[in-house]
């Protein structure tokens, strides 16, 4: 029940089709106590954080609503979302965004649209097993144990469905390698972004938290690098959602008023970085996440360095320019020793090429807190073009970015609504 899940069950509910909507995780409320527990405590819960649960890992988010899709659909998105509590200015910004705050409460005004038109959400309901008969999907085993028949499936799973990624593997769902990005969330004043960005207009009330977007081309390691999921006035967050891993990412509230901008800086991988087999990027994650848990001491504290020591290839200072926003707490490591080789060299050279052009933003007492491995799906699932089936498996839909199809709120709620559009248009 992430955005591509919602706005399906919004689409078929809206045409009278009342669906059933299983979500793994918990409802908006109860998950946001489950994840500010672990924030407070370092006690994960695997079944419900900050990548499981009503409203996607997108919840937990800046809640940007940027697009490069200039589908004519994106409009009844937004006014849908506004319909359910978004601020109007949506309509008309060049870059909305509603907040982690407001976003909570679109999520459950949205399923309370969905069952008003007749459709059915159920929490605590994973789909574990499924079963295909003649090419076509047949049944959905929920929770291990409940048989559901089906004649359509909509899959809007999540980057981070680890375990039905492997399910449907099993089950002989056409699946294929994917590349994704890895890397660190770096941190800095707000105000020092305002200055970076307005100059002497900084600090005006007329002028929006301002944000960034890089990308650097490293020719002598052969990847990109770019920030990613940039939140102004924002915090970075524990976003891990296995046992004995660690993973960060980046929140904001509507007003983004935390003081501190912080942004994923992220380098490129690719199916070779892993041998090329279907779920050896989730093999990638796992391993890279095993390694920041342990630097950060094995309680969910976060490995942090500052990005002079980084540069120097040492550890020690903890005198940063602003401090590491991060809950549970953070830990000085050595983030070489994280990342792979290649990673941290194209990542060193990415900050040297910023650090020469934005005075500061690169100064030594700047902290990178790892790691950021959740870019995007590790694998796609094979759909065609046209019907949004998975191959070899009618009747089954694989949506959003958990499919490997969309990056973001607005991308994900637009492959939704086409896939429920493409199956109405279809049975009609």
């Amino acid at each position: 029940f992430g955005p591509a899940g919602i706005f399906a069950a919004w689409v078929l509910a809206r045409a009278g089709a009342a669906p059933l909507v299983l979500e793994r995780g918990r409802d908006v409320d109860r998950r946001t106590r489950d994840a500010a527990h672990f924030w407070q405590t370092g006690r994960l819960d695997p079944a419900s954080n900050v990548q499981f649960g009503e409203g996607g890992a997108g919840t937990f988010s800046d809640g940007k609503l940027t697009a490069r899709s200039g589908d004519p659909r994106m409009r009844t998105v937004v006014e849908a979302l506004i319909a359910a509590g978004a601020p109007e200015e949506i309509r008309y910004l060049q870059k909305p965004h509603i907040g982690t705050d407001i976003l909570r409460t679109v999520v459950k005004n949205l399923r309370a649209e969905i069952i008003r038109r007749g459709g059915t959400v159920r929490f605590e309901a994973q789909a574990t097993g499924i079963e295909r008969r003649d090419g076509r999907i047949a049944a959905l085993v929920v929770n291990g144990e409940e048989r559901i028949p089906v004649d359509a499936v909509f899959m809007g799973i999540g980057h981070s469905a680890r375990d039905t990624y492997a399910m449907l593997h099993g089950a002989g769902v056409a699946m294929a390698p994917k590349a994704f990005a890895v890397g660190v969330r770096i941190e800095h004043p707000q105000d020092f972004i305002d200055r970076m960005q307005y100059g002497a207009a900084a600090g005006s009330g007329r002028l929006p938290t301002a944000d960034y977007a890089l990308t650097y081309r490293d020719e002598a390691g052969g990847r990109g690098v770019y920030s990613f999921c940039m939140c102004p006035g924002g915090t970075v967050v524990a976003a891990a959602s296995e046992e004995g891993g660690l993973a960060t990412n980046g929140m904001s509230n509507y007003r983004r008023d935390s003081g501190t901008a912080n942004s994923a800086l992220l380098v490129q991988v690719s199916p070779a970085d892993w041998g090329g087999d279907t779920l050896g990027g989730i093999r990638f994650q796992r391993a890279l996440e095993a390694r920041a848990f342990r630097a950060g001491g094995g309680d969910y504290c976060a490995p942090v360095q500052a990005v002079g020591d980084f540069l120097a290839r040492r550890t020690g200072t903890r005198d940063f320019a602003v401090r590491p926003t991060y809950a549970p707490g953070v830990r000085c490591a050595g983030l070489h020793e994280i990342l792979p080789s290649y990673a941290s060299a194209s990542l060193a050279r990415a900050l040297r090429h910023w650090g020469e052009r934005m005075k500061g933003f690169g100064a030594d007492d700047v902290p990178l807190t790892g790691v950021e491995p959740r870019s995007s799906a590790p694998c796609r699932i094979v759909r065609d073009a046209l019907t949004m089936e998975a191959e070899g498996t009618a009747g089954l839909y694989p949506v959003g970015e958990g499919a490997g199809y969309a990056g973001g709120i607005m991308s994900a709620a637009l492959d939704g609504m086409k896939a429920a559009l493409a199956f109405l248009t279809k049975i009609q």
